[in-house]
């Protein structure tokens, strides 16, 4: 049985997202708004496709769309509206299958609205979605199994629940082995003082819940997961004068991490890999996390545990990957360190930092003179 506090802290939640908030232009700080990398097309098609007044509903912090989604069965925590939800079944296809779960019944109501009407939009014989009211750190109490999800997502809605090691089992258990847990969410750069902690608005802005970044690596472990890998980061503004003088000196980064349930049976020593190409949206090129980026037919040397989730997750025919100083064979019986134009891309330091990645992501932009298209130092406008 919850404690009092905690109690309280889901009522608040569930009033503000149920009641208060009516449109994402409500929100007061830009944490759950705020954009990851640049949008692949696919996935801005898919965007394209979901209905108005699900998409007006969004309340997330980042863009929780892996890649190699074909077929796969998927969780999302905290579904809110069911954007992300029907983004993701386009994705998987008729044979995958996407569940959300929330626990503010308006919320599930909206989503499970608009069924039919994604089903029709996107030529599917029947439903691949599935809405649940329940609670994210009780997936046992809706019915959700152990080992029975390929994909666990989650947007921003961690931060609302004051049990975080009770979410990260609970999406550990219903994980298969392999499985990943794809999530963005808001962390600090400090231990929260009680004022912020116990502020109503800030919790229901996703800052009063958040967890300070450090503690991330620790409760992953305790639970079994490999070492977090940071994807993207942002900082967070606030766009009130009452909620900066609570806040302080303490500063917020919306932050997307990846969490794999892998065996520890994998490499144990630093690995070559050749990333084959042809996952859909990432044909020629995987932005993998924020360390490493893997281009068809090119040799990037890894670290162990990247190689042991490379091998032992989903991606694992997407990639040739041998012990360092044996040959990498490809395609026709060459030896892909033959190739005249192969290129060793070598690991650097691995950034595990949110705050230092946003930063640096902050000075990139800045030094950014935009072009007459409105992109960025040559790059196309994302969306």
């Amino acid at each position: 049985m919850a404690a009092p506090h905690d109690a309280e802290i889901r009522k608040d939640v569930q009033t503000y997202y149920g009641q208060v908030l009516k449109k994402s232009a409500d929100l007061q700080t830009n944490a759950c708004v705020t954009t990851a990398r640049p949008v692949p097309k696919h996935i801005r098609e898919a965007l394209q496709n979901v209905h108005e007044e699900v998409a007006l509903r969004y309340y997330g912090c980042g863009l929780v769309i892996p890649e190699h989604l074909e077929n796969c069965w998927i969780l999302d925590l905290g579904s809110g509206g069911g954007r992300d939800c029907y983004v993701l079944s386009q994705l998987v296809g008729e044979k995958g299958h996407v569940t959300g779960i929330d626990m503010t019944k308006g919320q599930v109501e909206v989503a499970e609205k608009y069924l039919d009407y994604h089903m029709e939009k996107y030529g599917f014989q029947a439903s691949n979605v599935t809405f649940i009211h329940g609670y994210i750190e009780k997936l046992g109490e809706a019915g959700i199994k152990n080992e029975s999800y390929d994909i666990v997502v989650s947007n921003c809605v961690i931060n609302l629940v004051p049990d975080k090691q009770q979410v990260l089992q609970e999406a550990y258990r219903v994980l298969k082995h392999g499985g990943e847990l794809y999530f963005s969410d808001v962390y600090t750069s400090l231990e929260l003082p009680e004022e912020i902690r116990t502020h109503k608005v800030l919790w229901g802005e996703c800052l009063g819940g958040a967890l300070y970044w450090k503690e991330l690596a620790i409760l992953a472990q305790k639970i079994g997961f490999c070492p977090p890998r940071l994807v993207t980061a942002n900082l967070i503004t606030i766009q009130n004068k009452e909620l900066e003088r609570v806040i302080g000196d303490c500063r917020f980064v919306s932050a997307t991490f990846r969490l794999f349930k892998c065996s520890k049976t994998g490499p144990t020593k630093r690995c070559q890999v050749i990333y084959n190409g042809g996952i859909t949206g990432h044909e020629k090129e995987l932005t993998f996390d924020a360390n490493f980026t893997f281009k068809e037919g090119e040799i990037v040397e890894v670290d162990e545990e990247t190689a042991a989730i490379l091998k032992n997750s989903r991606f694992a025919q997407d990639f040739l990957i041998r012990p360092i100083g044996e040959k990498l064979p490809i395609s026709g019986g060459c030896s892909a360190l033959e190739l005249k134009f192969s290129k060793i891309q070598k690991p650097f330091d691995i950034i595990t930092d949110p705050f230092k990645l946003a930063e640096e992501s902050d000075s990139m932009k800045s030094r950014c003179v935009p072009d007459a298209a409105g992109g960025c130092c040559g790059t196309k406008k994302s969306c």
